[in-house]
């Protein structure tokens, strides 16, 4: 064999995970060049979707290099698209024997949040954070951006609604407006007041639960529908909420930074 042909560490199979499926993963290991895997992904839904793959790289002692990331925008419904992407820097590229799927999300693409780049449509962008959890206790951030041109006005509470894994309303969870009702000092206590958003400012507001699991079912909901303010284009973002058994959630009303 040729010493420059690229090799598969691992030899992936093609088992599919929600519709991402690897087909090779190329790499050269005496150059250390990063590893590069390629894949497709199958939308058999009826609407475009934005994708989330993470992937996991191993080495053939079992140890876990990274999980990193790819984003593949607006995959047309009913269409299967081939993509790739580099999942291990340069240092690890010569220790990877084994790249799969870890995990896959998907949001609707006229849904999908937004951090930067073009400005949408409504003239708002909005996404979640990594959020913050200690003792049981989490703490996820929404944050909004008018990149607009025109005035962007709040008063009170988002909207949310939970979604499952297979992308089902979840219901029976109590959606509590601010924090203290689930803990205090979480940044989400502040009463409403009308707010108005000029041309890049922003706002900002907290997602509160406790994973806390006693008696019954627990409750996970991968994404969360977000409408900023009534009449608003809903976002749906991905903040994982582990609800354990505790049925409830705090959201806290828009403010502007400090």
């Amino acid at each position: 064999m040729d010493a420059g042909a690229p090799t598969a560490p691992g030899n992936p199979t093609p088992v599919e995970v929600d519709g991402v499926t690897i087909t090779r993963v190329r790499t050269k290991p005496e150059t250390a060049e990063p590893v590069r895997v390629e894949f497709e992904i199958a939308n058999r839904g009826a609407e475009a979707m934005t994708y989330t793959v993470a992937f996991e790289v191993r080495s053939s002692s079992g140890e876990v290099l990274s999980y990193p990331e790819k984003v593949v925008e607006a995959v047309p419904a009913g269409s299967t698209v081939p993509d790739q992407a580099g999942v291990a820097d340069p240092m690890a590229a010569g220790r990877a024997a084994q790249v799969q799927v870890a995990e896959v999300r998907s949001v609707p693409a006229d849904e999908a949040p937004s951090k930067g780049g073009p400005c949408p449509p409504a003239g708002v962008r909005l996404y979640a954070d990594e959020g913050d959890a200690a003792m049981g206790l989490r703490v996820v951030g929404l944050h909004l951006e008018n990149c607009g041109t025109e005035v962007y006005r709040l008063d009170g509470y988002p909207r949310v609604q939970l979604v499952d894994e297979e992308h089902r309303d979840i219901t029976g969870v109590r959606i509590r407006r601010g924090g203290a009702a689930i803990a205090s000092g979480t940044g989400a206590d502040t009463p409403p007041r009308p707010l108005a958003l000029r041309p890049g400012e922003r706002a900002s507001t907290q997602l509160v639960w406790r994973n806390t699991v006693e008696a019954g079912d627990p409750v996970d909901a991968p994404y969360v529908r977000v409408w900023a303010k009534p009449g608003a284009a809903p976002v749906t973002v991905t903040p994982e909420l582990d609800l354990g058994t505790t049925g409830e959630l705090g959201v806290g009303a828009w403010q502007k930074p400090e």
